[in-house]
């Protein structure tokens, strides 16, 4: 097998995959953010019905917390903001995987096209 096949079959598997989790988590904080930020959701690395779930549950507390703050007098707690879903690759502790951070490095590399 060659490197380009190898990358091209990375590449392939699904967001959801062992793999792709791994590669997802050994980004570094400023990656996730950029990502988060400028990302575009049909080339990223989670799939788009995952993305979607987020953006709806994110969308219901926004609307939960604009409903709990126009009917309230304004004494007792203040409501808070709620925080925006954790997306998938995007922020948020990295949790331990499989690979080495060299692994995952050397398999980030090949998919972004670093061995032909």
């Amino acid at each position: 097998m060659t490197w380009r096949r190898l990358r091209v079959l990375i590449q392939h598997l699904p967001p959801e995959s062992h793999t792709m989790t791994a590669l997802r988590n050994a980004l570094p904080a400023d990656e996730y953010e950029r990502q988060a930020e400028g990302g575009e959701p049909e080339r990223g690395r989670w799939s788009v019905e995952m993305q979607m779930l987020a953006g709806i549950t994110d969308s219901l507390r926004r609307l939960e917390y604009i409903l709990l703050v126009a009917n309230s007098s304004g004494k007792g707690p203040k409501v808070k903001k709620p925080e925006p879903m954790r997306r998938p690759g995007v922020s948020g502790a990295a949790k331990k995987s499989a690979l080495t951070e060299q692994s995952a490095n050397t398999l980030f590399q090949l998919i972004n096209g670093g061995a032909a």
